[in-house]
């Protein structure tokens, strides 16, 4: 005799199984870690930006980080194309201006470039900190604290027009250590004050980059995926200079990536390394670039993939 209960229990059983999956899946979905890439125009040296906003999307990214001279010139061409102009190449090619790069302004000297990216709709300005070097202990966190307090008007500057100012970790800096990266987040006056991540930087130590990242939460605007290698200060043959790129050099950014996706990181995420001399581009050809920026991008997904 066919028992149309247990018909329906098994029905109700294998939807609510059914259902179940679905949303193990769908929070597995979740928790995985998905790379935001953005590219640095700087990677191509001072090659036209028409030429360099097609390959943007063969990187998987969709925007785009201006540098400036020495290492590009894709802002100063920002300026000599005009902003309709510009605006209409990055509407061609499908690509947001994700970030301004300005070392040479200062975190103190943004006042007319902040309008600029907010008529771009870019969230992000990276530069670096000003105050003096090679300082440690109390007398650095005063210090970082000193800077955090010279910050507060150009951080309200930054907060009307919806930019955040991140500051890298660059060598010989105030801020350029662990410990003054965190006290720069512990005493920031605005979270429109983030950070540049750079593990170029930083001791070659994944432990410790994971850590920091753990440390630095959501606090972190942009990460460099970027390593130390054989440096970039003096010329070498170019297998070495590569060594800088993630998946070439000895830094396993496994346990950074893992770190990342803890603090369910939602920044940029910038392939990058610097060539010897500045403004040339990491490779002669344009393809090759690319190439080269999806070979590190194929090691950095192989990782997110054993992460998951």
């Amino acid at each position: 005799m066919h028992d149309s209960r247990l018909t329906r229990r098994s029905f109700c059983a294998a939807t609510a199984a059914t259902l179940l999956a679905g949303r193990f899946a769908r929070a597995a979905e979740s928790s995985l870690l998905r790379l935001k890439y953005i590219v640095g125009s700087c990677m191509y040296g001072y090659t036209p930006v028409a030429e360099i906003l097609p390959e943007v999307a063969k990187t998987g990214a969709a925007a785009i980080d201006v540098w400036p001279k020495v290492h590009g010139n894709q802002r100063e061409q920002l300026d000599e194309l005009g902003e309709e102009k510009f605006r209409s190449l990055l509407k061609t090619h499908g690509v947001s201006l994700g970030c301004i790069t300005q070392y040479k302004l200062g975190p103190f000297g943004l006042k007319d470039e902040l309008p600029l990216a907010e008529r771009f709709g870019c969230r992000t300005i990276v530069t670096g900190a000003k105050g003096p070097k090679g300082l440690s202990g109390g007398e650095l966190k005063a210090a970082v604290g000193k800077f955090c307090e010279q910050m507060k008007p150009h951080l309200a500057l930054a907060e009307e027009h919806g930019v955040t100012i991140a500051i890298e970790n660059h060598g010989n800096a105030l801020v350029d250590s662990p410990d003054s990266l965190k006290w720069l987040v512990e005493l920031r006056p605005s979270e429109h004050l983030g950070i540049a991540l750079a593990p170029y930087h930083l001791p070659q130590d994944e432990k410790l980059l994971a850590g920091l990242i753990r440390s630095l939460g959501n606090s972190i605007s942009m990460f460099y995926a970027w390593q130390h290698g054989m440096g970039c200060m003096k010329k070498l043959p170019k297998e070495q200079e590569l060594l800088q790129m993630p998946g070439r050099g000895d830094l396993d950014f496994g346990p950074l990536l893992a770190a990342l996706a803890e603090v369910e990181y939602s920044g940029w995420t910038e392939i990058f390394m610097h060539p010897v001399p500045r403004g040339v581009p990491i490779l002669e050809k344009t393809a090759d670039v690319t190439a080269e920026i999806n070979r590190s991008r194929a090691y950095l997904e192989r990782l997110l993939e054993a992460t998951s």
